[in-house]
């Protein structure tokens, strides 16, 4: 099984143990086989070697008959090496035997999901397990030791990931209160619309009420008005019909008078003729002075003084309209 050195694990002495086994160039577990220093610093072989060669570039083949020198990662102190090179440098057991029953123990626990480890872009074998801070991004030890991050400060991983996962975290609760904060909100606007609804509902209402009552006098004074209209209808007719009436009779009384008097200008007698004619003319004139019967005055058939004067009205109905609280509080 491949050890992972970035997976987090539980505190226990295990742990404590594993930060004392942690390269300082490659900032992971160091890998057999592990050299050890004139200091009594320890590195990995192949981190030991890529520092080597980054500080001795022209040095050719292990085989080369001079050597060369690098300085300690951990106490800068300077490293002279033989011909051999890397090779040439002991090898520290007692920690490879550590380092095994370690991974023994490790293997022993329960089996986490095995992550894609992301590969430097500049050093395609180089898996990226530092983070720099200088310039806020994760590299590999490479870059860190001859790269573009040398001269930066430098932190392993897990470090970082705590730091940094604490902070999603931290985040993460704001993002969470910020959307129950905007969810309380929806949910007030959502009751303020429902709130809303039902107020308007109840205004509808009585402004239906208000109309139908408005509406109501209307038609009780129209009813008002237009039975008064049909009683003088009806008074000024009766007085026409008697009218005609009298006048009806008055020309029925006078044309059988007509007929008499017709009848006695045919009369062949003069003494008959005599009889007759004085007391005909007597009733005649008497006719005549009663044929001067009442009559309507001019006018009498207009209805001009039912006229209503509605614009004071239809104004006031016009200018119907909301007010409001300050508008009732000055009006009083």
């Amino acid at each position: 099984m491949d050890y992972n050195a970035d997976i987090i694990r539980d505190n226990n002495p295990m742990d404590n143990l594993e930060k004392q086994l942690i390269c300082p160039i490659c900032l992971e577990m160091f890998n057999k086989p592990v050299v050890i220093l004139p200091c009594q610093h320890n590195l990995c072989r192949k981190c030991a070697n890529d520092v080597f060669q980054a500080g001795n570039p022209y040095w050719p083949t292990r085989t080369s008959v001079s050597g060369g020198k690098f300085r300690c990662p951990t106490c800068r102190h300077e490293v002279i090496l033989d011909r051999h090179g890397v090779y040439g440098l002991q090898r520290n057991l007692l920690v490879e035997n550590i380092i095994e029953i370690y991974k023994q123990d490790y293997t022993s626990r329960p089996e986490k999901k095995k992550e894609n480890h992301p590969m430097c872009e500049k050093h395609e074998d180089e898996k990226i397990n530092i983070y720099c801070l200088s310039c806020q991004v994760p590299t590999c030890s490479m870059c860190k030791v001859f790269g573009a991050h040398k001269d930066c400060e430098v932190s392993p991983l897990q470090n970082i990931y705590q730091t940094q996962k604490t902070e999603l975290n931290s985040c993460i609760s704001m993002l969470v209160a910020g959307n129950d904060r905007i969810q309380s909100i929806l949910s007030q606007l959502e009751e303020s619309c429902k709130t809303i609804k039902e107020c308007s509902q109840k205004k509808k209402e009585s402004l239906n009420v208000l109309f139908e009552e408005l509406n109501k006098i209307l038609q009780e004074k129209k009813t008002e008005l237009v039975e008064r209209l049909l009683e003088a209808e009806e008074e000024k007719l009766t007085f026409v019909h008697s009218l005609v009436i009298r006048y009806q009779e008055q020309l029925q009384s006078s044309s059988d008078l007509l007929q008499s008097a017709l009848q006695a200008l045919e009369q062949p007698g003069h003494a008959t003729f005599l009889l007759n004619s004085k007391q005909l003319i007597k009733r005649i004139m008497e006719a005549f002075k009663e044929c001067q019967l009442e009559k309507t005055e001019p006018g009498f058939e207009n209805m001009d003084h039912f006229t209503l004067d509605m614009d004071h009205v239809k104004d006031c109905m016009r200018s119907i309209d909301f007010s409001t609280r300050q508008q009732e509080l000055l009006s009083v």
